[in-house]
């Protein structure tokens, strides 16, 4: 330590107190780009930005509106084409059915079926039966 007076330390100190500039805290800087320049330099006041607002937000939920319509109609158009080739095959199967059902349901095949039955064509015409009316 030196040889100096206390009282000259305290002075010292509080002179060096004194010196002590408070620096206060600087605003947020605004970023230097491309819009803020421009509500910033006058081409349109922040005021009229506010005044323009609504119609902004009007024309953000139109376009939103405008997407959402378009990905309806896409899926639309997709299960419209789901269905049409459901159809298309549904189509086809009737018509392949159809036909297995008239080939089967012709002579032959049903005589060759019902013979695994035991049961035949008959070869004699069919008799007619009279009944008399009397026998009561």
């Amino acid at each position: 330590m030196s040889n100096r007076l206390r009282t000259e330390i305290q002075e010292e100190e509080e002179e060096a107190k004194k010196l002590v500039v408070e620096e206060k805290p600087r605003k947020a800087e605004l970023p230097d780009n491309l819009f803020m320049r421009f509500l910033t330099k006058g081409v349109i006041s922040t005021d009229d930005a506010i005044r323009a607002l609504p119609f902004v937000l009007y024309v953000a939920l139109l376009g939103m509106f405008y997407i959402a319509n378009r990905h309806l109609s896409e899926n639309n158009i997709r299960e419209l084409d789901k269905l049409n080739k459901e159809v298309k095959e549904l189509s086809w199967e009737y018509k392949s059915t159809k036909a297995d059902l008239a080939f089967k349901s012709t002579l032959t095949e049903v005589a060759k079926r019902a013979d695994t039955l035991g049961i035949r064509e008959s070869n004699e015409p069919p008799q007619k039966i009279k009944v008399k009316e009397d026998a009561q």
